[in-house]
């Protein structure tokens, strides 16, 4: 295996792994979302979560399912 088809097989996995997380994690996957609505709520006693379920409508599909999973 030649070292460019190594190097993009490598990135590919990484690049998926990172997705995976911000899936999974409401930190990643709800920091846009966090930054266009909730931007002004201080971190802390599930303020910010409570934020954005309050603006849940508006949210990313990625950004829900995240909240979701974190329910569980």
């Amino acid at each position: 295996m030649s070292k460019l088809n190594f190097a993009a097989i490598a990135f590919a996995v990484a690049l998926s792994g990172s997705a995976l997380a911000q899936s999974s994690d409401p930190r990643g996957a709800c920091k846009a979302d966090y930054d266009k609505f909730c931007a002004g709520i201080a971190p802390g006693g599930g303020r910010i979560v409570a934020c954005l379920n309050a603006k849940r409508d508006q949210l990313s599909d990625t950004c829900k399912k995240a909240l979701d999973t974190r329910k569980k």
